[in-house]
């Protein structure tokens, strides 16, 4: 990095909770900046100071990649609550701009997970003064019944989200509001004002990875060369579906062996604990962080992929990685997942999680077993094949250039 470069006024990323595929998008964010020569700041809570990713940037003590840590503001006694979280995340988000712009001029501000305030930037205004900022939105659902994604049919919650949005994104200072919804961006076109700021799709990504072969996948994980493998992967919790899973796999004749590859949450490590037992196969359960090369294996060694998920009507870098690998899913018929899935013949879509559903479902993938290769639908190349690490940044780059 030459002086010039570490002179210049730096990227302020924020991003208070480096949980599940949140810190990713950090990394990737101060990736880009640092391939593009913009030196950066993470700001981000204390309690993260020992994440993998804050351990890496203090081990690396590069000048023009840094950290701050944060905590929210304890609220004196006597003031009033923030009416609900967009507030308080506001004035967080304001108060690690008013703290980090103090000891370093910044440029521009990137927030990875916009969703956190973004509904109350009508009435309290950008938290970064006059600072341009780009902005991620992973949760805008209101909109999914006007373009045909199913989602909650809450009609007078989605007028005022609405409406709200359309006066969110005149916000000052918002430079591109970035969104992993290919649909959003439509409807923007035809609904938001054009004095707006703009509004364009980035493909959610996963790591840029090649499956390997499966045999010796299957031979550095000790896997069994005739079983066949249903992986569920990522953050595992209850809204994966896993609950509903492990009980038909219980009634399923000749089920494939589950494999859960991913950190559980303590009610998730619970139930395994107690429920696992009556399957058949048994199990290959990994309760631990993924790494990349683990990660290629599995997908690379399994047969099909779990994406039954419940109450998530985002986008999944899971669903990206089973399609990059050439894996079949087996998805709800839900949000962006179940609009995916069914435009692009991943697999079978799951009306309800009912025993019943899931059993047809598997038993249609089963059918198919082994995958062959096949050609590549025009509408599935043209969808997922901009799920890539290099072109979200691109994308990324190009709004803050």
């Amino acid at each position: 990095m030459s002086t010039d470069a570490l002179e210049q006024d730096y990227v302020l990323i924020v991003e208070p909770n480096l949980t599940g595929h949140r810190w990713r998008y950090v990394e990737w964010t101060m990736q880009a900046c640092a391939e593009a020569g913009y030196p950066c700041i993470l700001a981000t809570e204390c309690a993260n100071e020992d994440h993998r990713l804050a351990r890496q940037i203090i081990a690396a003590d590069r000048r023009d990649t840094e950290i701050a840590f944060v905590d929210p503001e304890e609220r004196p006694r006597g003031l009033l609550r923030d009416p609900n979280e967009y507030w308080r995340f506001h004035r967080y988000f304001k108060r690690v701009y008013k703290i980090v712009s103090r000891a370093q001029p910044i440029r521009l501000v990137v927030v990875p997970y916009v969703d956190y305030f973004f509904y109350a930037l009508p009435f309290l205004g950008s938290p970064f003064g006059k600072t341009p900022w780009i902005g991620i939105t992973m949760r805008a659902t209101f909109h999914h019944h006007k373009v045909g994604i199913k989602a909650p049919d809450r009609p007078l919650v989605n007028a005022i989200k609405a409406q709200l949005f359309k006066r969110a994104v005149r916000s000052a200072g918002l430079r591109t509001l970035l969104t992993i919804d290919p649909t959003l961006p439509e409807w923007s076109a035809r609904s938001a004002s054009k004095s707006s700021a703009a509004i364009a799709y980035v493909a959610d990504p996963f790591p840029d990875e090649h499956a390997e072969n499966p045999v010796l996948a299957r031979e550095r994980l000790g896997l069994d060369s005739e079983q066949r493998y249903l992986l569920v992967y990522g953050a595992i919790t209850e809204r994966k579906g896993i609950y509903e899973l492990v009980e038909a796999l219980t009634r399923l004749d000749n089920a494939p062996t589950l494999i859960v590859a991913g950190e559980q949450d303590a009610g998730t490590r619970h139930f395994m604990r107690n429920h696992v037992r009556g399957l058949k196969p048994a199990p290959v359960i990994l309760d631990a962080f993924i790494s990349n090369d683990l990660e290629r294996d599995l997908f690379s060694a399994c047969d099909a992929v779990w994406l039954g998920y419940k109450g998530h009507y985002g986008m999944s870098g899971v669903l990206v990685q089973a399609y990059r690998f050439g894996k079949p899913v087996i998805a709800t018929e839900d949000g962006l997942i179940g609009w995916f899935s069914r435009r692009c013949e991943l697999g079978p879509i799951l009306s309800d999680l009912s025993t019943a559903s899931i059993g047809k479902a598997i038993t249609e993938v089963a059918t198919s077993w082994p995958h062959a290769p096949e050609a590549v639908p025009s509408a599935r190349e043209d969808l997922l094949s901009r799920h890539t690490l290099g072109q979200f940044k691109q994308t990324l780059l190009q709004q803050m250039a």
